[in-house]
């Protein structure tokens, strides 16, 4: 019987059951009487030819699926939960709608005009000769997919099946790079449906292409259906599963992306990997701030074969960088170069700096002689941390060189610079250099004196015993508006302690307490240690007693007693100890040594009386 459905010439041909089921239901509609139709004066019979051709191909197309329940077509892709096949299906009860034939055959209506009024996308039609579209019953869709459909999205269900004069594999292959390249999904689904029904098989780089067009409009169920057709014929690179596993984090997460990469692994597909595979889950992972997955992942690319590419060595060392593993930065590094790949800047700035952290100064020399080398002009701080990691390791006249190759360049040095070269003088033990330094930086660029370079250079004045200096970097400091902590306090009443100057130092401790700054510990040790040298033992027993509880007294009390032993004070060392023990405090092994080296001499002296 033949009808016409909304001024389309539609044929309904009844076919007794699944067409696709076998051939003898379609032979058996030759038996029966030719049906004509009235309005086209078409003869059915004449079609026979044709509409078997047609059906077997729709056959061919669904062989993939899998029976399921209701009489519906249903494909499960395998171990991706709620993932259907929905390439039309017909039900036995249903019958064959064939539309848009020939003109000569049947009365067509202009649907591509009306299809561009719509807004949807359609095949060029000088490429087709045929359509056939394929209509569920039921025209149901899941509600278990991995990503909720928008409306209009294009899917498989809603795709027509073209017959085509073209079968020039190749030269569909490029139709379908076009059309993706040209963001015109239907199209480029469809013709790909269509190459799939006529048993052509299109190029990987086409197949690649369409699945970056569905991913790029939120097509992931049709993308993984195409990437399982992929697999399945041997055409999927490298590129084929970057583009499926970047899409599975994005739409399910880390965790799935990484199971299905698992999945294909045990599932023999490594021979289909390549670095770009890999460079995907490094990549992945690193999004998940998963260094151990990273270096996993790094593994078994070498385990399996591959060498890394400089992007893979490259999104290794940067976020491992990121995520605070500079070791592990490091090696991928070495590697790198091992296999004689070529690194970015970007790459070696980031290995200067962790190798300032490690300690490496060697290393740290290296990448930033292959810099220059290179041609690359360094930055002011790949500067600053090559200076800081040689003046840390005592490299005092290498860390000077790269100031120098530093101002030539016409790069200015900051207070980074300035904090890395004192600190090398001093690490150095060039502390007369160091004050030079200091006063340099503060007729040049007093702008960039901080904190830090005053307690350098106050250390400096410890170290050579400069009190009065240290005063002035005090005051100084109080003047410029600094402000000055404990540490620096301490560092000036530690110079004063090492010039034996006590009075000065309990001046520098009154005054702290005037500036309400709260003296810790060392603060307390260098005071009696300095009270001790000029013999002030009631300063000292007051400045025990002037302790807060915060401190530790246990180390007060050891401190003074090793002094007076020292100084002879036998008989105020034995009252302090007596103290000392009934205040719950035990002295150390010094302590007792020089308590008992104490109470001996006095015993002999009174044998000798």
């Amino acid at each position: 019987m033949l009808e016409v459905l909304r001024s389309s010439s539609v044929a309904f041909i009844p076919t007794h059951g699944w067409f696709h089921g076998s051939r003898q239901r379609l032979n058996s509609c030759r038996s029966r009487n030719d049906v004509v139709c009235g309005s086209c004066n078409v003869n059915i019979s004449c079609l026979e030819q044709k509409v078997i051709r047609k059906l077997d191909i729709i056959y061919e197309l669904n062989k993939s699926s899998v029976f399921g329940e209701g009489g519906n077509w249903i494909r499960t892709l395998q171990g991706m939960p709620g993932m259907r096949w929905r390439l039309g299906s017909v039900r036995s009860t249903d019958s064959v709608m064939l539309s848009g034939f020939d003109s000569a055959l049947v009365c067509e209506e202009a649907e591509i005009d009306a299809s561009v009024q719509g807004g949807e996308e359609e095949l060029d039609m000088s490429t087709y000769e045929h359509n056939v579209t394929t209509r569920d019953d039921h025209n149901e869709r899941t509600n278990n997919t991995m990503l909720s459909d928008l409306d209009g999205r294009v899917c498989l269900s809603e795709a027509k099946l073209h017959f085509l004069e073209e079968r020039d594999e190749e030269m569909l292959s490029r139709s379908i790079l076009r059309l993706s390249r040209s963001n015109k999904v239907r199209s480029a689904l469809e013709l790909y449906i269509s190459m799939e029904g006529l048993g052509l098989l299109p190029s990987a780089h086409a197949c690649n292409s369409l699945l970056a067009c569905l991913l790029r409009n939120g097509s992931l169920d049709d993308a993984l259906r195409i990437f399982m057709m992929m697999t399945k014929k041997d055409i999927a690179t490298g590129h084929t599963f970057s583009l499926i596993l970047k899409a599975a984090a994005v739409a399910q997460g880390y965790h799935f992306s990484l199971e299905l990469f698992t999945k294909l692994e045990e599932e023999g597909k490594l021979k289909c990997f390549d670095a770009i595979a890999y460079n995907t889950m490094i990549s992945v992972c690193a999004k998940a701030k998963d260094w151990v997955q990273m270096e996993k992942m790094w593994r078994r690319l070498k385990e399996n074969g591959h060498n890394g590419t400089t992007v893979t060595y490259s999104l290794l060392v940067c976020n491992f960088l990121h995520l605070g593993q500079a070791e592990l930065a490091i090696d991928a590094y070495i590697e790198m170069i091992h296999n004689q790949l070529k690194p970015s800047e970007v790459v070696m700035k980031g290995v200067v700096g962790a190798c300032a952290k490690e300690g490496k100064w060697d290393l740290s020399l290296s990448v930033f002689q292959r810099m220059l080398d290179s041609g690359l002009k360094p930055n002011a701080v790949s500067y600053n941390e090559v200076i800081n990691c040689l003046g840390k390791a005592g490299k005092v006249n290498l860390a000077f060189r790269i100031y120098s190759l530093m101002k030539s360049s016409g790069l200015s040095p900051d207070a980074y610079t300035w904090n890395a070269l004192l600190g090398a003088l001093y690490r150095g033990s060039h502390y007369a250099d160091a004050l030079q330094l200091f006063d340099h930086i503060k007729r040049e660029s007093s702008s960039e004196l901080n904190v830090h370079l005053y307690n350098v250079t106050l250390m400096s004045c410890q170290k050579l015993a400069f009190w009065d200096r240290s005063l002035q970097l005090l005051w100084q400091m109080e003047v410029s508006g600094l402000t000055v902590s404990t540490v620096s306090y301490n560092h000036a009443i530690s110079a004063c302690e090492a010039a034996r100057k006590p009075k000065v130092a309990l001046q520098v401790y009154k005054h702290m307490i005037h500036k309400k700054c709260i003296p810790d510990t060392f603060t307390y040790l260098s005071l009696i240690r300095a009270c001790v040298w000029g013999s002030l033992w009631v300063e000292a027993e007051e400045i025990l007693d002037r302790a807060t509880p915060d401190v530790s007294l246990s180390s007060l009390y050891n401190a003074l007693l090793q002094g007076m032993c020292l100084q002879g004070q036998s008989d105020k060392a034995k009252k302090l100890y007596k103290r000392m023990h009934n205040s719950g405090f035990k002295p150390d092994g010094k302590t007792r040594a020089l308590m008992l080296q104490q109470l001996t001499r006095d015993s002999v002296r009174r044998r000798v009386r």
